[in-house]
């Protein structure tokens, strides 16, 4: 007999507006191991409803999460939603929730990323969409996770940017929504494979783009997609 699912709506203090965003934080958690972004619970996902930051709680499997786990915090850190503790790397969701203006953040360990991390301060411009990231991606030094100091550091990295690389630990990336977080995520983990394979064939340096080519190509990318005819 299949299990019964609540509706999020029926879990004590969730309005429908905090409901839907939980269910779509599951949904995007889920999508970070099927991409192969995370090994078991290896990073976390967040978004911001109001003052309230719902985010996937500590060492729980993403694929065993219900409408009744949803956990929430306010912009100081104080659990407001749920009884499971949040991911022990909440002070980086704040501190991007606290000097930015995002509304979702996704945080994950993707494999080419973490090794790009190790090698260099900043991913090399290999392609045109490190101008969608806002330019240049940095590296974070590294910082023992969960606390403070890698929430500074991390800040410092992502200042006009909306993505960044933690050294010897991951990546993490903000946007309007979960969905352009999730996708400047993918995005960062695809141009570090790209980097990686190209720096990889013997006797050849692979040709990188200068800070006026990515300069142009983000401000095109502003832009790019459908618009909503009036």
């Amino acid at each position: 007999m299949a299990e019964e699912r609540r509706d999020p709506r029926d879990v004590r203090g969730v309005g429908a507006e905090e409901a839907d965003a939980w269910g779509e934080l599951v949904d995007t958690a889920r999508r970070t191991v099927s991409d192969g972004l995370v090994v078991g619970t290896s990073g976390n996902v967040s978004v911001r409803v109001a003052d309230t930051v719902l985010v996937t709680p500590s060492g729980v499997p993403y694929d065993r999460l219900t409408p009744d786990d949803v956990t929430g915090v306010d912009l100081d850190g104080r659990q407001v939603l749920g009884s499971l503790v949040p991911t022990s790397e909440l002070p980086m969701h704040l501190a991007v929730y606290r000097s930015t203006d995002a509304r979702a953040v996704v945080h994950t360990h993707a494999v080419h990323a973490t090794a790009v991390s190790t090698l260099v301060p900043e991913l090399p411009a290999i392609h045109y969409m490190t101008g969608a990231l806002g330019g240049a991606v940095r590296v974070a030094p590294y910082a023992t996770y969960g606390t403070d100091e890698l929430a500074e550091n991390m800040l410092h990295a992502l200042a006009d940017r909306s993505a960044c690389l933690l050294q010897n630990h991951g990546t993490i990336a903000y946007g309007s929504t979960l969905s352009q977080a999730y996708d400047r995520t993918a995005q960062l983990e695809w141009m570090c494979h790209l980097w990686l394979t190209a720096r990889a064939v013997p006797g050849l340096t692979p040709n990188l783009l200068t800070e006026e080519q990515v300069a142009e190509a983000g401000e095109r990318l502003r832009g790019y997609g459908q618009r909503r005819l009036r």
